[in-house]
């Protein structure tokens, strides 16, 4: 018998301006139950008005931008987190689209979770995880 392999960490994609408290009560549990930890994702874009630079975005304000992203994932994450202090969680902000941030980072997890929002259908971002994913992938209802 060869050694005991354990399953790669849930890999949580969080819209932090509008998060799907259900998504995240489901991989923050799923994880606590399967003893992995827990990979938050949260993909920005640059803001519209990022367009005024003519030559390139200036590295402080990218990196500005960024440290807001990174403040309203915690403040996101921070009521499960107390109540779980068990589970380790690795917060990841990707200046990606949504979808290549989870493909990127769903790569070795044991399973991707998402939440999806009150649309009639999945949108692209579902369609692109269903279509390329190599894990199970969990959609919870908002």
């Amino acid at each position: 018998m060869g050694p005991v392999r354990r399953a790669g960490p849930v890999v949580l994609g969080v819209d932090a301006r509008r998060p799907a408290r259900g998504a995240i009560e489901f991989a923050f549990e799923t994880a606590r139950t399967r003893g992995v930890g827990l990979h938050a994702v949260h993909a920005w874009t640059l803001p519209p008005d990022a367009d005024a630079f003519r030559f390139g975005i200036p590295e402080e304000d990218r990196a500005a931008w960024e440290d807001q992203e990174v403040q309203l994932l915690a403040d996101v994450l921070r009521p499960w987190r107390a109540g779980r202090p068990e589970v380790r969680v690795t917060e990841d902000v990707r200046l990606l689209s949504p979808a290549r941030a989870l493909l990127h980072t769903a790569a070795g997890a044991g399973l991707l979770v998402v939440g999806r929002g009150s649309g009639r259908g999945p949108g692209g971002v579902l369609r692109a995880l269903a279509a390329r994913t190599r894990c199970p992938v969990v959609v919870v209802p908002g």
